[in-house]
C-alpha cells in the first residue's frame, strides 16, 4: 500500500511518516509540506491513501482532497486535523476517515485498515499511458524518461492513432507542421525513430511498437490508456477528463475539440 502524507508542518509530516512505516500494510509513505508538491507528485505515482491536515495555508485541506479526486479518484482520503469544527466541511468530500490531532498510532492504524477494506487496491497497469492534460508514459506506475522530446511526441501521436499504421510522412506533417519532408529531414526522422525504439527496449517494452513496411504503429493492447478508457465510455475515465487532451501538441487539437463535446454530452442533465 502506498501513502502520502500532506502537512504545512515539517515535523508533523515526519511525525506520521514514522507512524505509517510501523503499519504492516503499508509498503511506502512519501510526505509533503505543500499542497503543489503533492498533487504534481501524484501525476506520476498513485497513491491508496492520503493523509490530509485541513488547515493549510493557500490551499486548505478540503480543496486539495477535491484536486486529488481529479487526477486520482481511488485514492482513499482521510484527514488529520486539530480542528473538530471542519468535520462538516470535510464530509462534503467524501473521506474515508477524520482523526483529531495528536494522532495516536493504533487509531491511524485503525483507519488505515478500514480504508484499505473500503477502497480494494486497484492492480497497477504495466505500461499506462497518460493523455489527459499533458501526456505521460509509466511503467509500473514510474515515468519513462525519453531521451528526446520528439521521440515522446512520436509515442504520444502513435497512441493517438489507436492502433493505425502511420506513415512516416504523415508523422513527419504532424511532428513538424510545415518542414519540407527532404532528405535531411527524413534521416533526422529515422534517429528520432531510433530514439524511441531505444527507449521501449531500455525499459523492456519494445513490443509496444511494431515497424511495418509501410509505416509504424502501436499495439493498444498492450497498455492502458486513458483515452482508450474515455471513448469505451468507462465511468472513471470520464471523470478524469477535464478538457485536456495531449496539451502540448498542436495536433492534437482536433481530437480534444471532440472529447470536449462528448465529455459535455456525458455530463449534461
Amino acid at each position: 500500500m502506498k501513502i502520502i502524507c500532506v502537512d504545512d508542518e515539517p515535523l508533523a509530516v515526519e511525525d506520521t511518516l514514522a507512524m505509517c512505516r510501523t503499519i504492516s500494510p503499508v509498503i511506502s509513505a512519501a510526505g509533503f509540506t505543500k499542497a503543489e508538491e503533492a498533487l504534481e507528485w501524484l501525476r506520476t505515482h498513485p497513491a491508496d491513501i492520503a493523509l490530509l491536515d485541513i488547515n493549510m495555508p493557500r490551499v486548505n485541506g478540503i480543496t486539495l482532497a477535491e484536486q486529488i479526486r481529479q487526477i486520482r479518484p481511488e485514492t482513499a482520503i482521510l484527514f488529520l486535523t486539530a480542528y473538530k469544527e471542519y468535520a462538516f466541511d470535510a464530509f462534503s468530500v467524501h473521506p474515508t476517515g477524520y482523526l483529531l490531532k495528536p494522532v495516536m498510532p493504533d487509531m491511524l492504524k485503525k483507519e488505515i485498515d478500514f480504508a484499505v477494506s473500503a477502497h480494494p487496491q486497484a492492480e497497477t497497469p504495466h505500461i499506462e499511458a497518460r493523455t489527459f492534460g499533458n501526456f505521460a508514459l509509466l511503467i509500473d506506475g514510474k515515468p519513462v524518461r525519453f531521451k528526446r522530446s520528439k521521440s515522446k511526441e512520436l509515442l504520444a501521436y502513435l497512441i493517438d492513432r489507436q492502433g493505425r499504421s502511420a506513415a512516416r510522412r504523415e508523422i513527419f506533417a504532424a511532428l513538424f507542421e510545415d518542414m519540407p519532408f527532404d532528405r535531411s529531414w527524413q534521416k533526422y526522422l529515422d534517429a528520432i525513430i531510433r530514439s524511441l525504439r531505444d527507449t521501449l527496449r531500455e525499459y523492456g517494452i519494445e513490443e509496444l511498437m511494431q515497424l511495418e513496411r509501410n509505416g509504424i504503429r502501436i499495439v493498444p493492447e498492450k497498455l492502458d490508456c486513458d483515452m482508450y478508457r474515455f471513448y469505451r465510455g468507462e465511468a472513471e475515465a470520464i471523470r478524469l477528463f477535464r478538457g485536456e487532451y495531449l496539451s502540448s501538441y498542436g495536433w492534437a487539437s482536433m481530437a480534444e475539440a471532440d472529447m470536449r463535446t462528448m465529455w459535455e454530452k456525458q455530463i449534461s442533465p
